[in-house]
């Protein structure tokens, strides 16, 4: 006997029953059953009278006795009818299956416990289907009012897997196997953290004997869920930094100080420079770095790449820096010319739209060694480009790369080089703990001084001709605006066409006094960076496009940032859209137009905007507006697929479960002591269903 046993021959199940809980549940064997958890429960304390019950959207229980029963027929077939009633009236019961059944065990005058939704027709109250008990085996089976309810589906249903059925599986399987669940946690954690015994919580989440039991039960559950994602990354963590050997960055060099003390054009934050040193400490540990950097919209993140960059060419190495996009890649490149244009450092940046001869002169250089850091796009992945040395990566939008893509850049040396990956959309602490616990996170949590917040406005489509007015006095103060429309893949043609009417109301209304450029994303390549330029250069002061401004472009003279039907746009994007502007002197402004109706979670996310400019609050607002698995993507989705836990209400338990985690793996990293043997054994069966969680390069 064991857990692992297929649910066909448990009492009550068959064939036909466990093929339809595989297919829609995936529940397969008893420990599938055992560990499938209720999602709410329903309080069956609580008893109502036939004269106090009204048609609701609630389940409601009656206490009675059935005084007749009929079976009446009707053109498609037949249905069970049968009054119940107490004391102060009566309602009819229906049945349209297992009618012979219930024609056969029904009694009279027998007291019944009845549960389900009231319906009303023809001012005659009924209850279709409902769930019926002796009062005697109710009084028995339920010692209390918590009832569990389990999700189920329409074929469920079709089948007779009833919540009822579930139950008495449920049950039948804790009372067969229950036993053969040993502890896998250590006696130490359970004893420090106050959690109730494996087997107790298995049966109080199904069958609570009170409220009490029922919370102490889910916060055992919880906690050993996130106990062992948490045990794996830090495990992971450390296999790489004992077995992926790195190279060894011993030097802060000539380049480096000479960068620092005599061309840095500004001071550097007290963040920075932590996060410098803890990239310092990585590239010189002998250990393959594997960090992720996290800074908002214009917090300086690239400077902080840099001055990595400048370490491995102190120390003879070569680095590779990736973009998403041709225009970040070039972004990149034009920052960290102008920064290093007094400094004996080559640089090249290589493209999709790179000539034939310029890539030939690149290839030569790269493999020469001459050139020492390549900034490009996934043009810096192909087979072609090979490097003299290379010894750090840094990836700026990591997740908009391909685990697949990241991974060819360990092969363009000998030994994989150091990985640096960066995003500007700020992560919530308990998803970066989740889906990044494996890697190294570092966080630029402050802006550069001399920066002023930018202020946010909401405003509704009747204040479209203010809102304007106000950007004529922008520009009329020598500024540029940004006006950004939604798009929508789905009805692609239709945005195309919004966009081109708000391109022609704005240049009518501003006239020929400005020039106003356009740019979305069915223009060739060449033709947006040319738009781009213009508006670089201030050829043109009111620029027009889609998202596909959203990341990398840099222009301090443009002050205001109009969105365009905002209450469309989710909160990173909106978020992601106002850094563009802020990056100059002057005070800036980033303007969301809504619709004059906008739905409740609209309003959240445009409230929220006007309230802060902290991506860091804005990024858990998001996540509690759309849940972890909208947010990330679904390639993430089967890391965020929880049983019981919740990243975002259960923050204090994932907190909890890292540090046990931590304790058990800085004292004991490969898990030999006799007290966690049982953590090594599920650890390798995770693995061996899933493989490792959150593995980023």
């Amino acid at each position: 006997m064991s857990v692992n046993d297929s649910i066909t021959y448990l009492k009550g199940v068959g064939t036909v029953k466990a093929e339809v809980l595989s297919k829609e549940l995936g529940i397969h064997s008893v420990s599938d059953l055992i560990y499938y958890f209720p999602f709410r429960y329903v309080d069956r304390s609580k008893f109502y009278k036939i004269n106090e019950i009204r048609p609701t959207k609630t389940d409601l229980q009656i206490l009675g006795k059935i005084t007749h029963i009929k079976t009446v027929e009707f053109k498609r077939g037949q249905r069970l009818e049968a009054t119940f009633q107490d004391e102060t009236g009566s309602i009819k019961l229906v049945w349209f299956k297992s009618i012979n059944w219930f024609k056969k065990h029904l009694k009279l005058h027998t007291l019944y416990v009845i549960y389900g939704r009231v319906q009303q027709f023809m001012n005659e109250y009924s209850v279709v289907h409902p769930e019926i008990d002796l009062w005697s085996e109710f009084q028995q089976r339920q010692s209390i009012g918590l009832q569990p309810v389990y999700s189920s589906t329409e074929l469920l249903q079709k089948k007779s897997i009833t919540n009822r059925f579930m139950r008495q599986i449920i049950h039948n399987a804790l009372n067969k196997y229950l036993h053969l669940y040993e502890e896998i946690l250590p006696a130490s954690i359970i004893r420090d953290y106050r959690l109730t015994d494996r087997k107790t919580a298995l049966m109080q989440v199904h069958f609570p004997k009170n409220q009490e039991a029922l919370s102490h039960a889910l916060h055992r559950l919880k906690f050993e869920e996130l106990f062992f994602i948490q045990l794996q990354l830090l495990q992971l963590n450390l296999l790489h930094k004992k077995k992926i050997r790195g190279y060894t960055f011993s030097r802060i060099g000539e380049l480096f100080h000479q960068f620092y003390e005599q061309h840095l054009p500004f001071t550097l934050t007290g963040a920075q420079k932590k996060v410098i040193k803890e990239i310092r400490k990585d590239l010189g540990s002998g250990a393959q770095m594997n960090r992720l950097l996290q800074g908002d919209v214009g917090s300086g993140k690239t400077i902080v790449a840099l001055f990595a960059a400048l370490i491995a060419l102190d120390n003879g190495y070569q680095t590779a820096f990736m973009a998403p996009t041709e225009i970040l890649a070039r972004q990149h490149a034009q920052s960290i010319a102008k920064f290093l244009k007094d400094m004996p450092v080559k640089t090249s940046l290589l493209t999709g739209s790179t000539s034939t001869r310029e890539r030939k002169i690149i290839h030569e250089e790269l493999e020469s060694g001459d050139l020492q850091i390549l900034i490009g796009t996934h043009a810096l992945i192909e087979d072609k480009v090979k490097f003299h040395n290379l010894g750090l990566v840094i990836i700026d939008e990591q997740h908009r790369f391909g685990v697949a893509q990241r991974a060819k850049m360990w092969k363009k040396n000998t030994r994989p080089p150091h990985i640096l990956v960066m995003t500007a959309t700020p992560i919530p602490r308990t998803l970066a703990m989740t889906l990044y616990g494996d890697l190294d996170v570092s966080v630029i949590d402050e802006l550069p001084p001399g920066r002023k917040p930018i202020k946010t406005i909401w405003r509704n489509e009747r204040n479209r001709n203010e809102v304007f007015s106000f950007i004529r006095q922008q520009l009329d103060q020598k500024r540029q605006a940004y006006i950004v429309f939604p798009l929508i893949e789905e009805s692609e043609v239709l945005d195309y066409e919004n966009l081109m009417d708000g391109y022609e109301r704005v240049k009518r209304f501003f006239g020929s006094s400005y020039s106003t450029g356009l740019v979305h994303g069915k223009m060739k390549p060449a033709e947006k960076d040319e738009e781009m330029r213009k508006f670089v250069r201030r050829e043109t002061q009111i620029l027009v496009a889609t998202t596909v401004i959203e990341v990398g472009v840099d222009v301090p003279n443009a002050n205001i940032m109009l969105i365009e039907s905002a209450e469309k746009f989710g909160l990173s994007q909106l978020h992601q859209l106002r850094g563009r502007v802020g990056r100059g002197a002057a005070q800036s402004y980033c303007i969301l137009l809504s619709g004059n109706k906008v739905s409740e979670n609209a309003k959240i996310r445009l409230q929220t905007m006007t309230q802060t400019n902290d991506g860091f609050k804005i990024a858990e607002t998001d996540l509690k507006l759309r849940g972890p698995g909208n947010m990330m993507g679904t390639q993430q989705s089967g890391v965020l697929n929880f049983k019981v836990a919740d990243i975002i209400k259960d923050n204090r338990i994932l907190l909890m479960a890292r540090q046990a985690a931590k304790n058990i793996i800085y004292q004991d990293p490969d898990l030999t002591l006799p007290e966690n043997i049982n953590l090594k054994k599920v650890l390798a069966d995770i693995q061996k269903k899933q493989g490792f969680w959150g593995y980023i390069s």
